[in-house]
């Protein structure tokens, strides 16, 4: 269990995301990151992939039906912690997934939106229309996004091609959705720094800024890096930390992954979830 979690409470959180077979990414990647933390995970499934080290092959959406009966099932029996919020796939998967946030009851500051449109290996995530339905039905559910530069430069409908871009694509991005806390993961920049723009509230969008600088790690074990940040950000959250505290020691936890992990498979090979964090 990574330092710093108390014990006194059995802490629950859900994964909403997508099954990746190789276990890099998606649901099964992001209960490791939870149980890491101390935190027991509940999963649901919104979409089976065919996908390795090597790339993303196929995406086959979960019925809609079966993922609501399943989130249903989940919050009938257990209270959840929080949720995170992965790869969606098309548009009834994340009217499902807006419709079972807004009736949750968690706090928005307990809800993370991991925004994945598509693979780094170029595969499309989600469709048009999903990205549609994210923007009006589920960005103002919840508390927290973490966009990469890409998926920023998509959601702002603006181009960010370098550092210098970032702040003020979050601001926009801020400005449509002000009672939103925005962590924009710096892996496609030059320094893999990442920025935080904190929620000015719900009718002002002046939040607090800060970078956080990062160091260039070589290794191939990057894959699910945007899905384990999420998670560890979640995981943070649910301990307390506040918003800063939460973005660095979630910057942390995925480095210290990366660095000790060995090679897995024969493309970008998974991170190790299984160190402590003394």
């Amino acid at each position: 269990m990574v330092k710093g979690l108390s014990n006194s409470k059995q802490l629950v959180a859900l994964t909403i995301a997508g099954f990746d077979p190789s276990s890099g990414a998606g649901v099964t990647a992001d209960l490791k990151v939870f149980a890491a933390h101390g935190i027991y995970g509940l999963a649901a499934v919104t979409a089976l992939t065919v996908q390795s080290t090597q790339g993303v092959r196929r995406v086959e959406p979960i019925s809609p039906e079966i993922l609501r009966q399943t989130l249903d099932c989940l919050a009938e029996d257990v209270e959840i912690s929080g949720i995170k919020v992965g790869m969606l796939a098309n548009d009834r998967v994340v009217d499902v997934v807006s419709g079972f946030l807004a009736e949750s009851g968690i706090p928005a500051g307990r809800m993370v939106l991991d925004p994945i449109i598509s693979s780094t290996s170029g595969r499309k995530l989600l469709l048009d229309e999903g990205l549609n339905r994210m923007k009006t039905a589920l960005l103002p559910l919840v508390g927290w996004i973490t966009p990469n530069v890409d998926e920023l430069a998509i959601l702002t409908e603006t181009p960010v091609p370098g550092r210098e871009d970032v702040p003020e694509a979050a601001a926009r991005l801020a400005a449509t959705y002000p009672a939103l806390n925005i962590v924009v993961s710096g892996g496609h920049l030059d320094a893999p720094d990442d920025f935080l723009r904190t929620a000015g509230g719900v009718t002002r969008a002046d939040g607090i800024t800060r970078w956080f600088p990062g160091q260039r790690i070589q290794t191939t074990a990057t894959h699910g890096t945007g899905c384990a940040f999420s998670s560890a950000l979640l995981a943070r959250l649910l301990a307390g930390d506040p918003p800063s505290e939460a973005v660095a020691a979630a910057k942390n936890y995925v480095s210290e992954a990366m660095k000790a992990a060995k090679p897995i498979g024969r493309g970008r090979g998974p991170l190790h979830h299984l160190y402590r964090l003394d």
